[in-house]
């Protein structure tokens, strides 16, 4: 038995947000039921590279879910959503703040007809405030909440993390949200809303930029590979060209290091044994690190600081992962058969429960595909189903 086995969601919305938190439920055995535009379905299945016309991310995004087609903006069709409603655990939303309300799916109406539903609401501002109005994706949602300020070298342009971070963070804030309100629910029997503003759950992980700046007027700047008032933690290069991460910046962790390079001068100096003495002479310390791994190959650096137990590793390209044996031995490369028979490799399920591990079940749905069963369930027959795609609003 899954973990989430018995547990019903209905996914409205597209691209990543609120997909990625209903897709991590469907991993560990939620019934989650995504609704999708006729036709044209989620934009996610023409983002980046395509794989017969479909994308291949979408395989991930939306494995283990059943898709039913309908045309949010028809009457009718709301009244399907109402119905799944009814008995569902979980509806997951992630339009702009007002348009389940304009279709007659905001919260008064859905949980007047189920009050045990636990809904999530992801926006980029909030369903409340005088943003909750302005259009919002996970790129800005990184800009306001401070994460684009500091991702960057200094006095370069600040660049982003190379992913849709914003959206994965709002998306696993969400899932939390979720698991609470349903414990709750056990015991009050009642169902709430749970409102992750994007820009809310990356400045959330922004650890103390706030209270420095209220303690001490602190405004933290860019800093590269580095990781401010924390020393030594960066990237050096090595005689090949490549770069290793070191952290060095635990007391003994430090001492090692040094004894490592051949420099015991810093490892025993007395202003140096903890991180603050560090941080006052971090550029000596960085410039004696890169000054060793100039000497030796990527390989050679981090074979030495294995053997002292010392936390470094390389900076991993996507072929490097594929290849890599813990990732193999972990299941975090899985294997699967897609529809037209051939093998794609997705990331693996985490995280890891020993008794209830997520799985595989099935593969991403094409548009539409499990219209006719879902309708089904909730009473509709077929002749019902097939007026309602006479009339496109159904698919």
């Amino acid at each position: 038995m899954s973990a989430l086995q018995g547990l019903k969601v209905v996914e409205l919305g597209q691209l990543i947000a609120g997909p990625f938190a209903a897709k991590t439920l469907a991993d560990f055995g939620a019934d989650v039921i995504k609704i999708e535009t006729p036709q044209t379905g989620d934009p996610l299945r023409k983002w980046r590279l395509l794989k017969d016309g479909t994308s291949v991310w979408w395989q991930v995004q939306s494995r283990n879910k059943r898709s039913v087609a309908l045309d949010l903006k028809d009457p009718q069709a709301q009244d399907i959503v109402r119905a799944l409603a009814k008995d569902a655990d979980v509806l997951i939303e992630n339009f702009r703040p007002g348009a389940m309300e304009g279709w007659g799916l905001g919260p008064d109406e859905l949980l007047a007809i189920n009050p045990r539903l636990v809904m999530l609401r992801i926006s980029g501002y909030g369903q409340t405030g005088p943003y909750r109005d302005k259009p919002g994706f996970g790129v800005v949602a990184e800009a306001m909440s401070g994460l684009r300020h500091l991702t960057a070298e200094p006095g370069r342009v600040p660049v982003r993390v190379g992913v849709s971070i914003g959206d994965t963070l709002a998306s696993l804030h969400g899932v939390i949200g979720i698991l609470m309100a349903l414990q709750e629910r056990q015991r009050s029997g009642q169902g709430q809303v749970i409102d992750v503003a994007l820009y809310e759950a990356v400045f959330n992980c922004m650890e103390s930029l706030l209270p420095e700046y209220s303690a001490f007027g602190a405004v933290r700047q860019a800093a590269g590979s580095a990781l401010p008032g924390i020393a030594p933690s960066n990237a050096y290069r090595c005689k090949d060209e490549g770069y290793v991460l070191i952290a060095g910046n635990g007391d003994s962790i430090f001492k090692r290091l040094t004894r490592t390079m051949g420099r015991d001068d810093l490892g025993n100096d007395p202003a140096l044994t903890d991180n603050a003495g560090r941080v006052q002479r971090v550029e000596e310390i960085d410039a004696a690190i890169g000054a060793w791994t100039a000497q030796h190959t990527v390989d050679e650096v981090l074979q030495a600081l294995d053997a002292a137990s010392v936390p470094a590793g390389r900076i991993y390209t996507v072929a490097d992962i594929a290849a890599d044996p813990h990732y193999q031995a972990r299941g975090m490369i899985e294997q699967i058969t897609m529809d037209d028979g051939t093998q794609l490799a997705v990331p693996g399920i985490i995280p890891k429960l020993s008794r209830t591990p997520g799985s595989h079940r099935r593969n991403a749905p094409g548009i539409g595909q499990d219209t006719d069963a879902v309708l089904k369930d909730i009473g509709l027959s077929s002749t019902q189903i097939q007026a309602l795609k006479d009339k496109g609003i159904v698919a």
